[in-house]
This record gives structure tokens, sequence and C-alpha cells, in this order.
């Protein structure tokens, strides 16, 4: 999800309740906190202030509104739109803070993971958990379960293509670091070596120029990739996950206490409610064939 222009968002179906918001959804009332969790007893990046980290660029559907706010590209999650920026705002409210005492701070992807000192309080891309990931750093419960889906082009082989054992023989590619790419190599595990790319920006691009025969992403992604970045794209199909649930999580400072405080959060949200209808807000789902 790469230089795509945002504007064409509200003329895509699947994605078409994205472009109709024009504010950020309000989170059901919460409690200011919660107890055990006062925000003057977080160990914090800057004191008073919630920092989350995010890649950057920024997409939809995970982000949304217009850059506002430098250095943000693409997306600006200050907006509050887009469903990850939205439940961060929705973490931050059960956890006490406003929305002027949060900050975001850009990070890539590949770094959130990472070992080392974190400049995030947490970090919310689209991370999967991962056991050696979490070695590392924390994750929190989850705040999304994921499908992993195939996107080809329209009018080539693949697009014909019904079953994993009938994608083997085409060439694939996902971004570095990704579960996209275990799926390809653990799952699909093409007669062809895949292809890597730093960015899904330049995945997407090498899809486009038939460098590769599909690109493998999050089901919403897919979404994203068919309507607005690749005219004639197609989502092939999604994968049926096996054995425990491919799961996005936020990401924290290995050992923080602020871990224990914001899946107390992530419960509230899921059992309030507001994570199901952030999810209806902002991952509006097409159908999508399943790959046996």
């Amino acid at each position: 999800m790469r230089k795509a222009l945002l504007a064409l968002v509200a003329l895509v179906p699947v994605l078409a309740v994205v472009a109709a918001a024009s504010a950020a959804p309000a989170a059901p009332a919460a409690p200011a906190g919660i107890p055990g969790c006062s925000i003057d007893s977080l160990k914090l990046v800057e004191g008073g202030v919630l920092t989350i980290g995010a890649d950057n660029p920024a997409f939809p559907p995970w982000f949304g509104g217009d850059e506002k706010t430098k250095p943000w590209k693409v997306s600006d999650p200050y907006s509050g739109k887009g469903y990850e920026s939205a439940v961060a705002y929705a973490v931050a409210k059960q956890l006490g803070f406003a929305r002027a005492e949060v900050k975001w701070t850009p990070v890539p992807f590949n770094n959130s993971y990472a070992p080392g000192k974190k400049p995030f309080d947490f970090y919310i891309t689209q991370v999967s958990y991962k056991p050696e990931r979490a070695k590392a750093v924390d994750f929190s419960k989850s705040y999304y379960f994921v499908n992993q889906a195939v996107v080809g082009r329209k009018g080539k082989p693949i697009a014909s293509v019904r079953s994993v054992a009938g994608l083997k023989r085409f060439k694939l590619g996902a971004q570095l670091g990704t579960t996209s790419y275990d799926t390809i190599v653990d799952v699909i595990k093409p007669a062809t070596k895949p292809l890597v790319f730093d960015t899904n920006d330049a995945a997407v691009k090498a899809l486009k120029n038939g460098q590769i025969d599909g690109i493998v992403v999050d089901l919403p992604t897919a979404f994203f990739v068919t309507a607005v970045q690749v005219p004639d794209g197609k989502i092939i199909g999604k994968l049926a996950t096996r054995g425990t649930k491919e799961r996005f999580g936020l990401v924290l400072q290995k050992g923080s206490p602020l871990t224990r405080c914001v899946n107390k959060a992530l419960d509230r949200l899921w059992a309030n409610g507001t994570i199901g209808n952030l999810q209806r807000i902002w991952l509006a789902r097409a159908g999508a064939p399943d790959l046996r």
C-alpha cells in the first residue's frame, strides 16, 4: 500500500465507509482510567503523554485522513480515522488520556519488534504475534484476528486459481519480515523461491510490473490493493488459518508495566462492543473466496 491517491477510496465500495466517515468514531463512554493504571503511575516515554508508534507511510484501511501533521505521509494517525488509529485512541481513552495527550511517532515496521529501547509506549501497525518476536518485546492481547490473502491481476493465469496447490507454480512475493511472507514459505510452498521486498509498496509495484504473479497480504490490505493501488487487481482468495489464529497485537517494551494496563483496556473494548463496531466501520469486508 504505497503512493495511492486517497481520493480514490471514496469510489471504492469495499472502502466507501472509510471515505464517508467525516470524523473518528466515538468510543462508548469510559471511566477515567483503569484501576491500578493511573497515568501518574505509568512509566511513559514522556510524562503525562501516551506516545504511540506507527509505520510511515500509514495507509487505509488501517489509518485514514489526509496528511496534515508532518512528517506523516498518505494518512495522518492523528486523525483518528482508520481502524488502527481508532483502536489506539480507544485504548488511550480507556487509560484516561485525552486526545491532546496522545503523541504519534513514526517507527519502521521491522524496528518495532527488534531488541532495544523503544521510543514509544506502544506500537500499532499490523504486527502479528510470533513467539520469536515476543522474546524481544511485549505483545498485548489481540485487537484483530488475521486472514492472509493472495492478490493477483485479472486476465492472468493466476486469476483462475482456486486452491493453495494451484498457487505453487506461480512467482509470489511479500514484504520482508511479515507473516505474509511466512505464509508463502510455510503454507503455499511455491516451486519458485518467493521474492521479498523491503516495503509493501515495492511488492505492489512488482505485481503491477509483472515481476511477480501475486502478493500475499492480510485481507483488509488486499481489499485496498485491489480497490485503489492495482486497477486490474483481483483477490485470488483468502487462506484458512492453521492452528492458532494469527493476531495483531500492540507492541510494547519488553517487561513494560503498561502491558497489563493495555490488556485491560482491550478487554473492555472487546466486551463493550467497541472493537466489533470499529471493525464494521473501518474494515468493511467484501466477499473473498477461500483457497482450499
